[in-house]
């Protein structure tokens, strides 16, 4: 089973680095809303109807707010841990940390922990203001150079299987530095359960519980306004599919069942069109599964909408989705690559963007 799941992860990997490498060309073409967070779902007016809304959406997510736990982090150490691989390691300073993945979430969960002062690089992924100055351990998108993390002797690094080589993390074992391996799935399922990785890594377990607490009751008062505004009946909520494009490399997929991409559509108060045609992780899409799926609504990551040159673009490359009442109305709704699929502390307002641009476009405008 762990075999199965690193490899599913790997595959992933191998997508999600070709969309760090796609350039973008000109955004989604028809579209409302910016990079700016867009207001509060409770705040907004919901469509009547949300099947009747023509044309696109970019959810935007704004910078992010570090938010720490705690300012006075009191790391217990040393402490073994058994990683998600199975490999125990045993911590005895957190004084240079590099926490790497390909979403930013781990360094994030570093710094709402109250310890990102331990943090000596980072990921291109992590780009808020705290960690800006950080220098970048990562090249030609979310490649691991190790002559970047040796020259920064890191006391520990925490990562998952979304960054690579992978040769470069098992170098960096063979030079004494301790490497803890976190869960690699993403889903509202496991946020708890990797934020409690990390903080057990950092030796300050009670803290991960506190975070991980406050992520999950935030997720959840996000997900109950969702509910009060989303169709009640199944026949009525939005046929709903995650489709990962990068033009330039010609790669068309459709995420399904276990890829992440289920537990947002279902969160989100949709249907999630993947169970009903047995379209499970991440397969290469074709005329058939998009005609069978008939969605009302695409979800997507603003730099595959790019690659194609937006919405219109999709449309002359996939000219099947032009059959369904999604490429009928060019309901499309994208957002930024490393955010969408993270599930890590932004998932509230993930789920908020998201929502008030599937339910409220208006309020993009």
């Amino acid at each position: 089973m762990l075999r199965r799941r690193l490899l599913a992860a790997s595959f992933a990997v191998s997508l999600l680095v070709t969309a760090a490498c796609a350039p973008g060309s000109g955004g989604g073409h028809g579209s409302v809303g910016s990079d700016d967070a867009p207001p509060p779902l409770s705040e907004v007016t919901p469509l009547d109807d949300p099947r009747a809304w023509e044309g696109g959406a970019h959810a935007g997510l704004g910078g992010v707010e570090i938010r720490p736990i705690t300012d006075d982090a009191a790391p217990a150490l040393p402490v073994t841990v058994t990683d998600a691989q199975g490999t125990p390691v045993t911590i005895t300073s957190v004084d240079r940390v590099l926490a790497l993945d390909i979403y930013g979430t781990l360094s994030q969960t570093v710094f709402e922990l109250g310890l990102g002062e331990s943090l000596v690089g980072r990921d291109v992924s992590t780009q808020f203001d705290e960690a800006t100055d950080l220098p970048l351990v990562t090249s030609n998108g979310h490649e691991l150079n190790a002559e970047s993390i040796l020259a920064l002797d890191p006391t520990l690094i925490i990562t998952d299987t979304s960054l690579g080589p992978w040769d470069v993390v098992l170098q960096m074992r063979d030079a004494g530095i301790p490497v803890v391996v976190v869960d690699s799935t993403r889903s509202l399922e496991n946020i708890s359960t990797l934020t409690n990785q990390v903080a057990t890594a950092m030796g300050v377990p009670d803290l991960g519980v506190q975070l991980s607490e406050r992520i999950m009751a935030e997720t959840e008062d996000v997900v109950a306004q969702i509910d009060a505004i989303a169709p009640k009946s199944q026949g009525e909520k939005l046929r709903t599919v995650f489709l990962y494009v990068r033009g330039q490399a010609g790669v068309y997929y459709m995420f399904g069942e276990g890829s992440g991409a289920d537990d947002l559509i279902t969160s989100l108060g949709l249907y999630d069109v993947a169970g009903e045609i047995d379209w499970s992780g991440m397969k290469p899409v074709n005329d058939e599964g998009i005609i069978a799926a008939q969605p009302d609504l695409i979800l997507m990551m603003t730099k595959g909408l790019e690659s194609v040159d937006g919405i219109d673009g999709l449309l002359d490359r996939l000219p099947a989705i032009a059959n369904t009442p999604a490429g009928q109305n060019k309901r499309i709704v994208d957002m930024n690559d490393s955010q969408i699929l993270s599930f890590g502390p932004r998932t509230p307002d993930i789920l908020n963007s998201l929502a008030v641009s599937i339910y409220a476009p208006e309020a993009l405008k």
